[in-house]
């Protein structure tokens, strides 16, 4: 057999140019035991065999990428039925030490109640998958950590004076819960007077009719109203 039948023909259209790989991670928020918690997985294997890292993987060459983070969440994580909004895309050289790979990177925000119904445990590559306080997290593989401090900072532009806030609050709250959600999450105190009427004013709140009794007198429980609620969900939570 000549060499000239082992050759194989170039394909029409086909680029000589090399191919970076693409990956998705994905960031899941929670406000806990008021803390404001991420998702993270141990890995199992190399690069950065036990470090921690965003929940991710490499995408498919038949899958999209929302198919892809989703089930990347999933068997490493045992996460699902989350509605994942599209973050940003990191492409440095370098980020990864095996190949140039570019990362997409999804993002969502969930609440007490829904995490509650989610049974969290590293399977797939991740060793072990569990909530870290956002100030108070392990050295992160990869670039992760720059990840985690842009989604944090789309975040906090995002959050201040809108109703985001209702993706990380049970349906009822006081107006003392909502200020701790937002000053935890901006990283700094807010006057009580200033904020209650900057959040009253902004027509995104009203009252429930219910009281939580508490140490003090009983708190007035409010939620967010459904026009808002309807608003915030129809566009972009991170333009």
């Amino acid at each position: 057999m000549s060499d000239t039948l082992l050759t194989v023909p170039a394909k029409p259209f086909a680029y000589q140019y090399p191919r970076p790989a693409v990956t998705v991670d994905i960031i899941l928020f929670v406000f806990q035991q008021d803390q404001l918690r991420v998702l993270l997985i141990r890995r199992a294997n190399d690069p950065y065999k036990g470090k921690w890292a965003l929940p991710g993987g490499f995408v498919g060459e038949q899958e999209n990428l929302y198919d892809a983070a989703l089930r990347e969440l999933k068997e490493e994580t045992n996460v699902s039925n989350v509605y994942l909004e599209q973050l940003y895309t990191f492409g440095e050289p370098g980020r990864d030490p095996r190949a140039r790979v570019i990362t997409v990177a999804y993002f969502a925000l969930l609440s007490a109640e829904e995490v509650a119904q989610q049974e969290v445990h590293g399977a797939s590559d991740a060793g072990e998958a569990r909530w870290w306080d956002i100030y108070d997290l392990p050295e992160l593989a990869f670039d992760h950590q720059r990840i985690l401090d842009y989604a944090l900072q789309r975040l906090r532009w995002k959050l201040e004076w809108t109703a985001l806030g209702f993706l990380l609050l049970p349906s009822e709250f006081t107006l003392s819960e909502l200020q701790k959600v937002y000053e935890t999450i901006l990283n700094e105190p807010l006057d009580k007077r200033n904020f209650r009427r900057k959040i009253l004013t902004a027509d995104v709140l009203e009252p429930t009719g219910n009281m939580r009794a508490g140490d003090h007198r009983p708190a007035k429980l409010y939620r967010f109203s459904a026009k808002a609620i309807e608003f915030e969900q129809a566009r972009r939570r991170f333009p």
